[in-house]
């Protein structure tokens, strides 16, 4: 097809301007570095030195899922495995494919060029390669980036691998490999490319490599960042686990990078943050949530400061320990009904108070959680909790602080010093007269209740003997007496 054709390397290279008679000496084995400037189905274009320009076979740069790498203006490091003077031709490699000769091994090895070798035995020290026509030992501690076992290597045999020549001995006769060395120079390249991407506000593709308590790991070709907890999504009671897995392809947004103290000498390192949560939908911004509605909500944690209540996906609200009772119940997962005390969008919080009883979801009430009492009223309670100031009683028919009241130990009506867990044990029932309301204060008084019932019997005694209101002056009752 006439497309192909243009995309070949042939067309692609008769596009590429006639290069200046006069240049930099090249040589076989040179370690450059370029900057790409055409990619073609067969051929990546680059330019060394701003006037001068060589290639690479599109094959050097194939990801695995058969992509090409590298793209118009990204930098890369590759050396100088052939150059045509004849035809102005430099061509560039990540390896020197199979060496001809020792002469070969030597310049790979000067220059740290890769070869391509055929794995042909495995041994207990480590794989045997052929190098065209060369044999060679690549040690098994420098077969992977990992330590890998003789059985797992035997799977290599066969197989056409990239190596590092480390050494040459004997006239040829002896030549050691390492495959882990040129892993590691590939991967710190493709880090520092990747590094190119890696800024605050960036999104990228990534993979997850592992998945922990406290975040997840994610690959970001070479580079490594980490997903926090908190930023894996807006449901903070989601678990990491059964959002994100090794091997997931994820797309995230770059939130912070930090140098850090790297464990190895001159080299640098990179903290990278990383934020899953960032590109998904705020679930507040479309909350349909308002101050006095009664809502049915999950409890997802419990804390020594309370319940934390999920009201919708992503949204959770405060029940605070202050507005349940001592022995309050509730389990992770428990249902239960609340109102909506308090929202602040701003800083995401909600705080919420106990449904009143009878009150259904979606209707609204007042956030004093029904509480409607009156100075001067009698009401009857349980005790909750004694402090060496008073109890604190809850009205009976209310729920949460609201319904919550203080009796000062001076309206307990026992004798000062009186051990009131001994006298108002938790649970005990009480009647009290409210003696104070309103600003979230509610005062009561045990000895205020039974005066008030003492006066009351009185009222009813007197008005039963028909005693008088008065009994008058001494001269009235002078008047009704006969002398």
């Amino acid at each position: 097809m006439t497309s192909e054709k243009e995309d070949s390397f042939a067309a692609m290279f008769e596009q590429q301007p006639v290069a200046p008679r006069k240049r930099r000496a090249i040589r076989v084995g040179d370690r450059l570095d370029a900057i790409v400037i055409q990619v073609g189905r067969d051929a990546v274009f680059v330019e060394l030195d701003g006037k001068q320009q060589a290639f690479l076979e599109a094959a050097e740069l194939r990801a695995d899922d058969g992509t090409i790498s590298v793209k118009v203006g990204d930098k890369l490091t590759a050396h100088v495995v052939e150059v045509n003077d004849e035809q102005g031709v430099v061509r560039l490699g990540r390896s020197l494919g199979k060496p001809g000769s020792v002469a070969a091994l030597e310049q790979a090895k000067a220059s740290g060029l890769g070869v391509d070798g055929k794995v042909t035995a495995v041994n207990k020290g480590g794989l045997e390669v052929e190098l065209g026509g060369t044999r060679a030992f690549c040690p098994m501690s420098q077969v992977d980036a990992r330590r890998i076992e003789e059985e797992d290597a035997k799977a290599l045999i066969g197989q056409t691998l990239k190596f590092m020549v480390t050494d040459v001995r004997e006239g040829g006769k002896s030549v050691v490999l390492s495959r882990r060395a040129l892993l590691a120079r590939e991967a710190t390249e493709s880090a520092t490319r990747a590094m190119s991407d890696i800024i605050p506000g960036a999104v990228l593709r990534g993979t997850v490599t592992g998945v922990r308590d406290f975040g997840a790991f994610v690959d970001l070709g070479g580079i490594e960042g980490l997903i926090p907890r908190s930023e894996v999504s807006h449901d903070r009671s989601a678990s990491i686990g059964d959002s994100l897995k090794p091997g997931d392809g994820v797309e995230v947004q770059v939130l912070e990078v930090k140098d850090v103290e790297s464990p190895r000498p001159n080299q640098p390192a990179k903290k990278i943050t990383l934020s899953l949560k960032a590109l998904a939908a705020d679930p507040w911004a479309e909350l349909d949530i308002v101050e006095g509605r009664v809502v049915n909500g999950t409890i997802v944690r419990i804390t020594e400061f309370g319940r934390f209540i999920r009201l919708a996906p992503g949204v959770e609200g405060l029940l605070h320990i202050s507005e349940l009772g001592k022995n309050a119940k509730g389990d992770e997962g428990e249902e239960l009904l609340v109102v909506v005390k308090k929202i602040d969008r701003n800083a995401k919080k909600i705080s919420l108070v106990p449904a009143p009883e009878g009150a259904e979801a979606g209707t609204t009430v007042s956030t004093g959680a029904g509480v409607s009492v009156k100075v001067g009223a009698v009401v009857t309670g349980v005790v909750e909790r004694i402090e060496q100031y008073g109890v604190f009683v809850q009205i009976d028919g209310t729920k949460g602080r609201a319904g919550r009241g203080l009796v000062p130990q001076a309206e307990l009506g026992v004798p000062r010093g009186t051990d009131l867990r001994k006298s108002f044990p938790e649970g005990t029932k009480v009647t009290a007269k409210v003696l104070e309301t309103g600003d979230g204060r509610l005062r009561l008084s045990i000895k205020g209740a039974k005066d008030a019932e003492e006066r009351a019997d009185y009222e009813a005694a007197r008005g039963k003997a028909n005693v008088p209101a008065s009994l008058g002056t001494f001269a009235d009752l002078l008047k009704g007496r006969k002398l």
